[in-house]
């Protein structure tokens, strides 16, 4: 099922209308879709480099703009469709034990783990279902979904196919490093 899903995606990431898929698709894996925008972002920036940052930019918004239907989710339904995505995407366990961290460490979760390749629906439900306030909660994922998108797409446009398997294949390795330069660099920055 996630190989046809996979397929469609990408049949859609060259269809005429490929950027209100691209819209759609990011709105919905913020809170259930079990594929990741990227598998449309890539080739769309490949295909149209000089659109990169419009291409990023309605990923990103989309995105967040979904991460709102994950918060409702989690707010207003945990016990029901929250649960059951979750249970879907076995990620019960880790929903758990985030409550706390949510507590202590709330807009950088979100915008670390909004980031990373993790499932964002993760974030976006347990944010709903903790009660994250909703402004932080707004903030952090336009942060988080804005550098993720914004930086495959740069680095699509600024080093073309080449590039594309790298991050096809390490994206978790690649936001890893740009979290960590990013962490370390706000830990120097009050250090000084």
């Amino acid at each position: 099922m996630v190989r046809r899903l996979y397929d469609w995606m990408m049949d859609k990431a060259a269809h005429r209308h490929a950027i209100w898929w691209l819209a759609a698709v990011s709105f919905i894996e913020s809170s259930f879709f079990p594929i990741p925008p990227d598998v449309m972002l890539i080739p769309m920036v490949i295909a149209a480099p000089t659109r990169w940052l419009r291409i990023a930019m309605v990923c990103t918004l989309a995105s967040v703009a979904g991460g709102f239907l994950g918060y409702a989710i989690g707010h207003f339904a945990m016990d029901s469709i929250g649960a059951a995505i979750l249970g879907a995407f076995h990620l019960q366990d880790k929903f758990l034990a985030l409550k706390p961290i949510i507590d202590e460490w709330g807009v950088w979760f979100i915008i670390i783990k909004g980031m990373t390749p993790i499932p964002y629906k993760l974030v976006t439900i347990t944010a709903g279902a903790f009660d994250f306030d909703l402004l932080k909660f707004t903030l952090a994922s336009v942060v988080a979904r804005g550098m993720r998108f914004l930086m495959v797409a740069a680095l699509l446009w600024k080093f073309g196919p080449p590039i594309r398997d790298f991050v096809e294949k390490r994206l978790t390795l690649v936001t890893t490093v740009f979290v960590v330069l990013l962490v370390g660099g706000f830990l120097v920055l009050k250090l000084l």
